[in-house]
């Protein structure tokens, strides 16, 4: 189904609160809020933004969940003119003071505590994002976010252990959000009723908020909290009117442990939109099985590209004859070509690097102009990102994924970069030296993180066992590491192979433990 275009992310929010202000837009374990509330709500936390006197167009960190007061916060943000950092309540100190250090907001609004206490910035507690949202002042759209202002700001990992935020405009959102609301490949419904699971700090979540809101849809959250307890997880899943499935296919194949998910118990659920990694044919087979009348839409793209730049339905024909599936057909005003190494756009069927063009890249890194300069350029006068992605492209326009070209991989949905993890383990007490190392399964995906680790010097002698150091390590490094990115598995050594220039043979250890 394909919809009309929209102009303006906060006009058409505004215009649902219009029209339809008791229609629920957001719907978290049963408390219902709706689009004439989120409209009230934001109002009266945008004029006590304004209130503040905050500099104009600074970026604001909102801290927390899947809360309905983040939402209200996004939305009060935008109208007050200022871009918005999310960061997962769930996420590790070291990276919370990394980003407030690059972004250096003006703001941190705290629907969670806020775990930097001497961080020499304003916060906005929960208590007073309330307060403020009580006293329900009116308030006029004078200075929203517009053009190629920033929308909102996404880090994610960086090569030096440095996070980089991505700068994704107002003219960024609407060129991916319209191309999912009229593309036929997602097919997306009018008002959808849509799963809202990722974090807003994954780019994944624009995926639901975005053409939800521009369609009058309901999102139904999941607390990230949920997803430690599988046997609570899915009786709350199951319990949900979704449509639509948003998710990475990591989470689906976790919901496929249950039997119940499947079209009998769930007949309302039509429609799956993956992206953030690779979906594999078994995971798609499968869900073909579970729901054999759904739309199973795979996605690709770089959060600097906003979120994804082609889609494909998956068809039955691509499940019986394919090993990898496509990554699907590009954004009509994303020109997406496959280059070599001297830039040039190679012919059909030859693989190279897949670099994207036009609307929808990032202008860059937030304060970052080094990595910015290293990864987005111009070509044909078009402003283009490098993926770092290697793929080929048919003679039809479907695009085909041949897997990183760096040390850089998708695990569980999250981009991970091995240096940051080596970096990481290398902060421990116990540690000398240490590399992480991908293991993939027979699909190209990568199964678990391994981590080579030369120890200090006595530390063995003062364990019983190997598992006991591991288990030591690991909470060693607890407050620095995110969760996503441990290690699951320790080798202990006595050495590390080194390439001739003296590195660490990091390619020869994704060797040896892939031929295991």
């Amino acid at each position: 189904m394909s919809h009309t275009a929209i102009h303006d992310m906060i006009e058409t929010i505004e215009s649902f609160a219009q029209v339809q202000p008791d229609f629920p837009v957001y719907d978290i374990l049963g408390e219902v809020h709706t689009y004439g509330q989120l409209k009230a709500d934001s109002d009266a936390l945008a004029a006590e933004i304004d209130r503040l006197g905050l500099p104009a167009k600074s970026p604001v960190v909102v801290y927390g969940g899947q809360e309905y007061e983040m939402l209200a916060a996004f939305v009060a943000l935008t109208k007050s003119g200022h871009a918005y950092i999310p960061i997962d309540s769930h996420s590790a100190l070291e990276r919370v003071a990394a980003i407030v250090e690059v972004a250096e907001p003006s703001l941190v609004i705290a629907i969670a505590d806020f775990p930097l206490a001497d961080a020499a910035v304003a916060i906005l507690t929960a208590e007073q994002v309330r307060s403020a949202i009580a006293r329900q002042t009116a308030y006029e759209l004078t200075h929203p976010v517009k053009g190629d202002e920033n929308y909102y700001i996404i880090f994610t990992s960086g090569t030096t252990g440095k996070p980089k935020g991505v700068q994704i405009s107002h003219d960024n959102l609407l060129s991916f959000t319209n191309w999912m609301i009229g593309d036929k490949e997602f097919a997306t419904p009018s008002r959808p009723q849509m799963l809202a699971q990722p974090p807003y700090s994954f780019d994944l979540s624009v995926m639901y908020w975005a053409p939800t809101l521009a369609l009058g849809g309901t999102l139904f959250a999941l607390p990230s909290a949920l997803a430690q307890d599988f046997k609570q997880l899915f009786e709350t899943i199951l319990s949900l009117p979704i449509a639509i499935w948003t998710s990475t296919p990591s989470f689906a194949d976790m919901a496929l442990l249950s039997e119940d998910f499947n079209s009998d118990k769930m007949p309302g659920l039509t429609h799956f939109y993956f992206d953030g990694e690779e979906l594999t044919v078994k995971t798609a087979k499968k869900l073909r099985e579970r729901f054999p009348q759904a739309r199973i839409v795979n996605a690709y793209g770089p959060t600097e590209a906003t979120v994804a730049l082609s889609a494909v339905a998956v068809t039955d024909e691509m499940l019986a004859g394919c090993k990898r599936l496509p990554i699907g057909y590009t954004k009509a005003d994303s020109p997406t070509f496959v280059i070599d190494e001297e830039g040039r756009t190679v012919p059909h069927g030859q693989q190279g690097e897949i670099i994207v063009c036009g609307p929808a890249v990032s202008k860059g890194y937030l304060n970052n102009p080094e990595k910015t300069a290293e990864a987005f350029f111009d070509f044909e006068g078009l402003p283009a990102y490098h993926t770092g992605d290697v793929g080929s492209m048919t003679a039809d326009g479907l695009l085909l994924y041949g897997g990183r070209m760096d040390f850089q991989i998708k695990f569980n949905g999250y981009r991970i970069e091995l240096e940051d993890v080596s970096q990481n383990l290398n902060k421990s007490n116990y540690i000398e030296a240490a590399v992480a190392v991908p293991r993939y399964n027979k699909d190209h995906k990568v199964q678990n993180l391994l981590a080579y680790v030369i120890l200090k010097e006595g530390v063995a002698a003062q364990f019983e066992r190997e598992i006991d150091i591991t288990k030591a390590i690991k909470e060693d490094l607890q407050d620095i590491m995110m969760p996503y990115m441990m290690p699951s598995k320790f080798l202990y050594r006595e050495s590390l192979p080194l390439t001739p220039n003296g590195k660490i043979d990091i390619k020869g250890l994704i060797s040896e433990v892939n031929q295991r």
